[in-house]
């Protein structure tokens, strides 16, 4: 079992915390409530986080996010969506943006690198600490 994320919000008039795992195959119904049982047993005996919250285990969904360095390795070949800090203007021709979509071509010394899937076309690279958000595409 992996951990993928952990979230911790507030929505309306409730506190939610999110913990999406995964594992090799996927992750069942019974992964998730299993996961729950004990996380909220420990939480309960360790007091750990004060106010009322609602916690939920699931997993990543198809847009899942990526985080780690094996994330970027395990989805290479994949459509990927990433979004950058700062704007990049990867082909020098004045058109900075932030977002890109395109098939992952992995991860080499820190450098994430996409083939471009849109009208921009081309590889693109950028360093993993570069990256504000990157998710898988879902493709129809």
């Amino acid at each position: 079992m992996e951990l993928v994320d952990l979230e911790y919000k507030h929505e309306g008039r409730d506190w939610f915390l999110r913990i999406f795992i995964d594992k090799e195959g996927g992750v069942t119904l019974d992964d998730c409530a299993d996961v729950s049982r004990e996380v909220g047993a420990v939480l309960e005996v360790e007091d750990l986080i004060r106010t009322a919250y609602r916690l939920e285990v699931s997993s990543p969904g198809i847009d899942r996010p990526l985080k780690k360095v094996k994330d970027f390795e395990r989805f290479s070949g994949s459509l990927v969506k990433v979004k950058t800090y700062e704007s990049l203007d990867p082909d020098q021709r004045g058109h900075a943006r932030k977002t890109f979509v395109g098939t992952l071509l992995g991860i080499e010394n820190g450098m994430v690198r996409i083939e471009q899937t849109d009208k921009k076309g081309g590889v693109v690279e950028f360093p993993l600490e570069g990256i504000a958000k990157a998710n898988i595409e879902y493709e129809f």
